[in-house]
């Protein structure tokens, strides 16, 4: 495996999974986005994942005006590595999703490595009330959402990525996702070492337990041997559990609203911020590793430079 000491944390601010009436810490405005970046940056995040929202209603947007905003900003006050998303929602379409990359030619976008059911449906069953009139509707049609990628569509966001100079990052939600990327790999369209993200704990995709996380590391381990690197999320309250055991593993983290929404059982999280500094602690005293600095980031994934981008 391609190791590196110190641990790369990705704060991943806000995204498709929860919406506003959850959290009255979750970003929605550029503004508050761009703020949260900042300070989970300064928490020790050298990744800042990006989505963006509506800043009237709160809905996930694939706006490359409200990306730019938001990456131009949390750029301007940080030397953090800007990483837009291509995921979005699954009410997107694919032409939709990849349109920040020709936008912003960033350093690093994410990239998903297959189609799966995507169910925030049961999430109807934690609150009575929503805040805006359009939440219940959009996690109750997610019943029926197929979250596309098909090998065509893989192909050509990676020849975006290509072109743009971007690494993609692979977002591998079950096991299935990680033979695809050999396959991509084996093809010539995908260039070593490659960058893989084991997201678990999504409805559709693989468990959030230990025993599949061993299973999707042994698994890439089996396919990629030296030729990749891997970081782990855990959604909702397996953030923490999975983020330890896979930096102990000698992997690397995310955590962020995106994913989950407490710091500890019934607290929830007062910002990005507040998710990161626990995970600073926690990689420091229970794995025993150093965090990554931007700098180390871009020398270990290879990364063109925040120079090179265009935001």
């Amino acid at each position: 495996m391609k190791h590196h000491d110190d641990v790369i944390i990705t704060a991943a601010l806000t995204g498709a999974i929860h919406v506003p009436t959850m959290s009255p810490n979750l970003p929605v405005t550029p503004a508050e986005i761009i703020e949260d970046g900042i300070a989970a940056a300064e928490a020790g995040a050298s990744i800042i994942h990006v989505h963006a929202r509506d800043p009237e209603t709160g809905e996930p947007s694939s706006d490359p005006a409200l990306f730019r905003e938001i990456a131009s900003g949390i750029r301007a006050e940080t030397d953090a590595i800007v990483q837009p998303t291509t995921g979005g929602s699954a009410a997107m379409s694919v032409e939709e999703r990849i349109a920040t990359v020709p936008e912003l030619e960033p350093e690093t976008a994410s990239c998903n490595m297959g189609s799966m059911n995507f169910g925030m449906y049961p999430l109807l069953n934690a609150y009575d009330e929503f805040e805006r009139e359009w939440e219940p509707d959009y996690l109750d049609d997610s019943r029926d959402f197929i979250f596309r990628n098909t090998f065509g569509d893989i192909e050509s966001l990676l020849e975006t990525f290509d072109e743009c100079g971007t690494k993609p990052e692979l977002e591998c939600y079950d096991v299935g996702h990680l033979y695809t990327a050999k396959h991509f790999l084996d093809r010539g369209l995908l260039d070593p070492p490659l960058r893989i993200q084991f997201v678990m704990g999504i409805h559709g995709g693989i468990g959030a337990d230990p025993e599949q996380l061993t299973h999707m590391y042994r698994t890439a381990e089996k396919l990629f041997g030296d030729q990749y690197s891997f970081s782990v999320i855990g959604a909702g309250r397996q953030e923490f559990p999975l983020g330890v055991q896979g930096v102990s593993m000698g992997g690397h983290v995310r955590v962020g609203l995106e994913d989950n929404l407490y710091r500890g059982r019934g607290e929830l999280a007062a910002s990005n911020a507040d998710l990161v500094e626990k995970m600073v602690e926690l990689t420091k005293s229970v794995a025993g590793r150093e965090i990554a600095t931007p700098a180390q980031t871009r020398e270990f994934l290879g990364l063109k430079g925040q120079d090179a981008v265009n935001f």
